[in-house]
């Protein structure tokens, strides 16, 4: 039986919510995507007409099984499947309608045997496009080293990885007009809905030879801004090791896998500016030290809610001194993409997770907790979509002693 949160866990937000962001989703957003996977890749005939498929039956379909029985995925598919295979997209959990989606175009372009990233070149254009910002992520670091570790110094740097996950490829192209980005810091301060980044930092502050373990979420900028903070958690000596968790596969047009640090890893070496190299050597010698560990788990491209991880997670992450979790999709599993209340005390919900966690969020969905009754009153009268346009924040710590507490 696995750990499950404190409280009842209300119904799961679903495509045939009328109205709501998830409804959009799978009427609107997912064929789109798939039609700008036609448009920015060069397929051959097997995985044009799988594509095609694919887009023509959102969202009246029903949901079918996988046929790629070669891929190390496809049992652990088939049972998650089995439930709802008289259902169509609109009719499921969101959540496995957008998981199931990304993974039928893994077995659409057979990425278990071609290796094939269908949005490898969305991916390239956002590192390509973010190049002022690289650079003040790279002197911001450098600047850091000078007073070697510090509560504030950290807290900043959370604060970046917090906003870097403004970008979603799922949702905007790079050089999107309307792609919120808050470039000042009165900005990003003034669109933080809840901010435990200070208790985060003390946190650290109070403990000796840390294990840091990261669920990261999108590449491109976002991955340097993780990759930048556990640098500096490493080079300081704050952390004796740093752990990132990244995806089996391509998914949700940006989420990290694992060859995408190592092609961010080699970008950043070959930059011509010493200050971006230098993150990026000193990660690549850390890995080979063992300080530094990537790890991948079919888990993290699954629909199971985050109090579903399987035993060999959970025992990793009772290892850890703290766990930051990054981004919108992240955010919903752990909190089982269900119709909480905004107002619902977040710890009691996330009581089952086995270590400290703090959750870097910008809200891009309705799945949201931990906030006031006057917040919601306030941010529904002046901004209607706020809990879905990315603009608004959230740094949410959830500590081993508030975890105790809650189970108690």
């Amino acid at each position: 039986m696995y750990p499950q949160p404190k409280l009842p866990i209300p119904p799961p937000l679903r495509g045939a919510d009328r109205g709501s962001f998830a409804e959009d989703t799978v009427r609107r957003r997912l064929p789109e995507i798939g039609r700008r996977v036609l448009a920015e890749n060069e397929l051959w005939p097997e995985a044009l007409a799988a594509m095609e498929s694919l887009i023509a039956e959102i969202p009246d379909g029903l949901i079918r099984p996988f046929t790629d029985t070669h891929a190390p995925t496809h049992q652990f598919w088939q049972t998650a499947v089995q439930p709802h295979r008289h259902q169509n997209w609109l009719e499921v959990p969101w959540f496995f309608a957008e998981t199931y989606f990304f993974r039928r175009i893994v077995e659409a372009v057979d990425y278990f045997r071609t290796g094939y990233d269908p949005y490898h070149y969305r991916k390239q254009q956002e590192l390509a496009y973010r190049q002022d910002q690289l650079h003040q992520l790279a002197r911001q670091l450098a600047q850091s080293y000078r007073q070697g570790w510090q509560p504030d110094t950290f807290n900043s740097l959370l604060s970046s990885a917090l906003w870097g996950n403004q970008a979603d490829m799922s949702l905007w192209t790079a050089d999107d007009p309307n792609k919120p980005d808050h470039a000042s810091d009165e900005a990003r301060r003034a669109h933080l809905l809840v901010n435990e980044g200070t208790a985060v930092a003390n946190h650290l502050d109070s403990l000796h030879q840390v294990r840091v373990d990261f669920v990261c979420d999108n590449a491109g900028i976002e991955l340097v801004g993780d990759l930048i903070l556990a640098d500096y958690l490493l080079t300081t000596g704050k952390a004796d090791a740093v752990h990132l968790h990244l995806k089996l596969h391509p998914t949700f047009v940006s989420d990290a896998t694992l060859n995408d640090v190592e092609e961010t890893l080699a970008y950043l070496t070959t930059s011509q500016s010493s200050e971006i190299r230098a993150p990026a050597i000193r990660l690549e010698a850390e890995r080979r030290d063992g300080r530094f560990q990537l790890h991948t788990h079919p888990f993290w491209t699954s629909p199971y809610p985050l109090w579903h991880m399987p035993d060999e997670l959970r025992r990793l992450f009772a290892a850890s001194h703290l766990v930051i979790c990054k981004g919108d999709a992240n955010y919903r599993r752990a909190l089982g993409d269900a119709h909480w209340p905004y107002t619902t005390l977040f710890a009691d919900i996330v009581s089952y997770f086995p270590a400290p966690i703090v959750f870097l969020r910008t809200c891009k969905s309705e799945v949201l907790a931990g906030l006031t009754a006057g917040q919601v009153e306030e941010l529904a009268a002046i901004e209607p979509d706020w809990v879905t346009n990315g603009k608004w924040g959230v740094i949410q710590f959830v500590s081993e002693q508030a975890t105790v507490n809650s189970k108690t």
